[in-house]
C-alpha cells in the first residue's frame, strides 16, 4: 500500500504522537513543579542576587542550545530513540542535583544537566512526532504537542501549589517531588516506536555534510533568531511578579493561569496555522509577547499580573509549536531533526544572551529590561504580520524542496 494511503488511513494522530506527547506531559509536570519557585528559591532561600537567575536560566539555555545544534545534526539519518531517552534522563539527573542543592552553582549545574537533556531530545524527538504526518497537518500535530506538553505545565504547578501549603510553604520538598514525574517520563520513553533508520538516508545525510537550508528556511531562521535576544527566560517575568508583590503562592497560582491559556491555545494555534499563513499567527504571537512584556515593565499593582500573564500565554500558544512547524514545512523528510536542531539552537544562543543581559540590567524591579523587550515585539509584529510572505509562510501546504 503507498504510504500516503497508510497516512491518510492512520490519520495525523499517530502512536508516536500519542505516547510522545505523552512523555512531554510528564517532564514538564516535572519542570513546571520547580521552575515557578526556583527564583524563589535562588533569591530568598539561597541569597542570591536577580542578576543569577537570568544568569542561571540563561546559561542553561546556551548548553541547551549547543546541544540541540549538535544533537540534531547528528541524529539525521539514525536511531532517535536512544537520543530521546538519554536527553529525558538527564532532564530527571538535573532536577535531582537542584533537589539537593545548598548554594546557586549548584542549582546552575543542575540546570545545566536539565537543558543538555532538554537539547538532546528536542530535534530527535521533533522528527518522530513528524513520521508519516503530511506536511499540511503538521500545525495541526506541534499544537496537540504542545497541549499535552503545557498541561504538564497546568498540573505540576497545581500540585506544587498544593503541596507548599500543606508542607507549611517549605520549598525544598517541592523539588524533591518532581523528581518523580521526570523519571516516569524516562520510563515511557520505551514505549516510542521507530522504523530503522534507512541505509539510502543515511548515506544522502552523510555525502551532505552539514545541513543545506533552503533560502526561505535561511531567512525564517535568522528572523525568529534576532527575535530570541529580547525574549529572555520566563523566571525573570516570575520574580518581577514576586517584586511586585505577589506571595510565592500568588506566583505559583499567576504561571498556573499563564500555562492553562497555553495549553488551551496551542492546538487551536496549530491547525490555525495550517489554514492560515504562519506568519499571521506567529505575529499574533509576537503582539501578545508585546502586552505580555510592556503590561509587566508598567504594572503597578499585584493584581494585574492575572490579567497580564495569560495574555503572555498567548504569546506561547502563538509561536512555539507554529514555529517548529514552520520550520519542519521547509525542510526535508531527511533533515527534520538537523533544521529542528539548528533552529531550536539558535533561539536558544539568542535567549542566552537575552537572560545576561536583562539580568544584568535587571536593577530593582526589572522594569527596564521588560519595557525594552516590549518595545522591540511592538514593533517586529507588524512586520512580521506583512512582510512575513517572503519567509514562506503563505502556502502551510505547499512543500518546499531544496534548491
Amino acid at each position: 500500500m503507498p504510504a500516503g494511503s497508510v497516512t491518510s488511513q492512520r490519520g495525523w494522530l499517530t502512536p508516536n504522537v500519542r505516547t510522545l506527547s505523552g512523555v512531554s506531559f510528564l517532564q514538564d509536570a516535572a519542570s513546571e513543579l520547580l521552575y515557578p519557585v526556583l527564583p524563589i528559591f535562588l533569591t530568598v532561600t539561597l541569597g542570591a542576587p536577580a542578576a543569577v537567575v537570568g544568569a542561571v536560566e540563561g546559561v542553561a539555555e546556551g548548553f541547551a542550545a549547543l546541544s540541540k545544534l549538535v544533537l540534531g545534526r547528528l541524529a539525521d539519518g539514525r536511531a532517535k530513540r536512544p537520543f530521546i531517552a538519554l536527553g529525558y534522563g538527564l532532564a530527571a539527573l538535573g532536577k535531582v542535583l537542584i533537589a539537593v542543592a545548598t548554594a546557586w552553582p549548584v542549582v546552575l549545574a543542575g540546570r545545566g544537566v536539565d537543558r543538555v537533556g532538554k537539547g538532546i531530545r528536542g530535534a530527535p524527538r521533533d522528527a518522530l512526532l513528524m513520521v508519516d504526518v503530511p506536511r499540511e497537518q503538521r500545525g495541526r500535530v506541534f499544537g496537540f504537542h504542545r497541549t499535552a506538553d503545557t498541561a504538564g505545565a497546568v498540573v505540576g504547578p497545581a500540585i506544587g501549589l498544593a503541596l507548599y501549603e500543606l508542607l507549611d510553604h517549605r520549598l525544598r520538598p517541592l523539588l524533591v517531588i518532581a523528581v518523580v514525574p521526570a523519571v516516569l517520563s524516562v520510563l515511557l520513553v520505551a514505549a516510542v516506536r521507530e522504523a530503522p533508520p534507512d541505509q539510502a538516508s543515511r548515506q544522502r545525510v552523510a555525502v551532505a555534510g552539514p545541513a543545506v537550508l533552503s533560502p526561505a528556511l535561511r531567512r525564517l531562521v535568522v528572523v525568529l533568531t534576532l527575535f530570541s535576544l529580547v525574549n529572555f527566560p520566563d523566571a525573570l517575568l516570575l520574580l518581577r511578579a514576586h517584586d511586585l508583590g505577589l506571595s510565592t503562592a500568588g506566583v505559583i497560582g499567576a504561571y498556573i493561569l499563564y500555562n492553562a491559556v497555553y495549553a488551551g491555545l496551542s492546538y487551536p494555534a496549530g491547525v490555525v496555522s495550517d489554514r492560515l499563513p504562519r506568519h499571521r499567527v506567529f505575529a499574533l504571537g509576537l503582539a501578545l509577547f508585546a502586552v505580555g512584556y510592556l503590561g509587566l515593565g508598567l504594572a503597578g499593582q499585584p493584581w494585574l499580573v492575572f490579567v497580564i500573564l495569560p495574555l503572555y500565554g498567548g504569546f506561547a500558544a502563538c509561536t512555539d509549536g507554529v514555529g517548529k512547524a514552520w520550520v519542519s514545512s521547509l525542510a526535508p523528510d531527511d533533515r527534520q531533526a538537523g533544521a529542528q536542531g539548528l533552529y531550536q539552537a539558535l533561539s536558544g544562543g539568542g535567549i542566552l544572551l537575552a537572560g545576561l543581559w536583562a539580568g544584568l540590567a535587571w536593577g530593582g524591579d526589572g522594569e527596564l529590561p521588560l519595557l525594552v523587550s516590549g518595545g522591540v515585539a511592538a514593533v517586529l509584529a507588524p512586520a512580521l504580520w506583512l512582510a512575513g510572505g517572503s519567509l514562506g509562510g503563505i502556502r502551510p501546504e505547499e512543500r518546499y524542496a531544496l534548491p
